[in-house]
């Protein structure tokens, strides 16, 4: 009787054991958990400057010598962000040249909303400054975006521009 007893206490034991494995990990493992932002600030900071400096680059504009954005683009843009940016980029180049425009880009702030070791999504704050030289208009339009980035190699390349 003693016997089954003890083997009774034993089995109920390693079920009550089980069940608290598995809802310890349960607990453990959720989205926060892997979301990088949240606990690595190296990384976190590494995807905020390389996106930040990217997006200063792609959209700033000069109708004078527009080839560093061009080639900042090529370089810095994949996949539906350089659809867009290709779209948004033809009808500036068309406009520019008779306005004589250049814009310029600054990111106020930038924000990584989630983390992996190869994707992040950020939320962007950004000004961008145009000034026609024809007649000296300059105004300053705000920006929100969401920005995806994919790290290829060790450089954050952006895929994806939301306007929020």
């Amino acid at each position: 009787m003693m016997r089954w007893l003890a083997v009774a206490a034993a089995v109920v034991l390693l079920a009550l054991g089980a069940v608290g494995f598995v809802r310890d990990h349960q607990l453990r493992d959720t989205d926060a958990t892997h979301n990088h932002a949240l606990v690595d600030a190296t990384s976190t900071a590494q995807v905020q400057s390389q996106v930040s400096q990217a997006l200063v680059k792609v959209l700033s504009y000069d109708y004078a010598n527009p080839t560093p954005t061009k080639q900042a683009a090529a370089t810095l843009l994949v996949g539906n962000a350089r659809k867009q940016y290709d779209t948004l980029f033809t009808t500036l180049e068309q406009k520019a040249p008779g306005q004589q425009l250049v814009l310029t880009a600054e990111v106020q702030s930038a924000a990584v909303k989630t983390l992996t070791d190869s994707t992040a999504t950020l939320l962007v704050f950004l000004d961008q400054s145009s000034q026609r030289t024809t007649d000296k208009q300059a105004s300053v339009s705000a920006a929100q975006l969401q920005v995806d980035a994919d790290k290829i190699g060790n450089t954050w390349r952006i895929t994806e521009l939301k306007p929020l």
